[in-house]
């Protein structure tokens, strides 16, 4: 008897290690998605310090609306990665849909990009998203139909894309946008860009969707265990198929954004801009493996990436440097996000 209580009362002692290693994953699970809170204060004291110029409302609303169109590609990057995937094609969805949606509605002539006029100008934003829900749902079937493999379909995609973009466009800008497609980038509402007020409401709906919302919900399941989640009755495939379908949507909005800000589509609009989105969203607290992830981490990660960079413009760090600093960000974020996540050290 004596032995049979002693077994049994050490069995709580022995868990308790394992607990409170559980616990503190999910305490510093929980922390990372905030923890580059503080790293914004931070480099709001340093901007500060460097230019006074730095806290006025010019420079802020400058930051702000530089930080939409990224924000976009961020927010459809993190769903696709919370769910398991990955969808490199989302750099050129931003440059092709707007081209595509331009050679669609423009006319053959009276500019010196030609387009088709199939069209009538005001469809121009329609169709624009519906090219990028159009890309996202191709490489949805290919993943999920043929079961092709994730990154090697997007990686050929956005070079395809990028072909498609440059070849469409005729390789010059196209400044003959209709009015209706440069509305949002350019337009202000209460004080501030409208493309801002557009960026945190979307922010806003997908965070609500993922907390409160059963397929929300699902998603982080399926990141999580994709066949436990099938198992327990989640359609996977479906869910999975719709978020790609909503990473293009949103990356052919940023597109709409982009145009709309600088009055113009570029025939490289969207060139090496998913090293930056991935920045974003890897120290953002988003896991590349899948499950893990707020969407408020990853705002985050968008606004520390900007603020660096206009930190070290006041301070006249030449922008050679930024992509160096996005690539040393990325390692620095891996590195926290293995200790964070709690995984075995090898």
């Amino acid at each position: 008897m004596t032995a049979t209580t002693d077994a049994g009362s050490t069995t709580p002692a022995a868990a308790t290690p394992a607990t409170a290693r559980r616990s503190g994953s999910l305490s510093l699970a929980r922390f990372r998605d905030l923890s580059l809170v503080p790293v914004l204060l931070v480099l709001g004291l340093i901007g500060f310090i460097v230019s006074p110029a730095f806290l006025t409302s010019a420079n802020l609303l400058g930051v702000a609306q530089q930080s939409t169109e990224l924000s976009m590609l961020v927010l459809g990057e993190a769903l696709i990665l919370i769910v398991g995937k990955m969808d490199l094609s989302l750099e050129s969805t931003i440059g092709v849909a707007p081209v595509i949606a331009m050679w669609l509605v423009l006319p053959a002539h009276g500019g010196r990009f030609h387009g088709l006029g199939a069209l009538p100008t005001w469809t121009a934003v329609p169709v624009c998203l519906l090219v990028g829900a159009l890309i996202g749902a191709i490489n949805g079937f290919l993943i999920l139909k043929l079961r092709l493999n994730g990154f090697i379909v997007t990686l050929g995609a956005l070079t395809m894309l990028r072909g498609l973009q440059v070849a469409v466009s005729q390789g010059q800008s196209i400044v003959e946008v209709p009015s209706s497609f440069t509305y949002l980038g350019s337009s202000s509402w209460l004080g501030a860009p409208a493309a801002v007020w557009v960026c945190v409401l979307l922010f806003a709906v997908g965070g609500a969707a993922l907390a409160w919302l059963r397929h929300g919900r699902a998603l982080y399941a399926i990141g999580g265990n994709a066949e436990a989640a099938r198992t327990a009755g989640i359609r996977v495939d479906r869910i999975t198929w719709v978020v790609l379908i909503i990473g293009g949507v949103l990356a052919a909005f940023a597109g709409v954004l982009y145009t709309g800000h600088y009055g113009s589509v570029s025939a490289d609009q969207g060139s090496g801009w998913i090293f930056q989105v991935f920045a974003a969203t890897v120290i953002g607290g988003v896991s590349l493996n899948g499950g893990k992830g707020t969407l408020f981490g990853a705002l985050t990660g968008v606004l520390t990436l900007q603020l660096v960079v206009n930190v070290m413009t006041l301070a006249g760090v030449p922008p050679l440097w930024n992509q160096f600093l996005n690539g040393a960000i990325i390692i620095v974020a891996l590195i926290i996000s293995r200790y964070a996540s709690g995984e075995k050290q090898e």
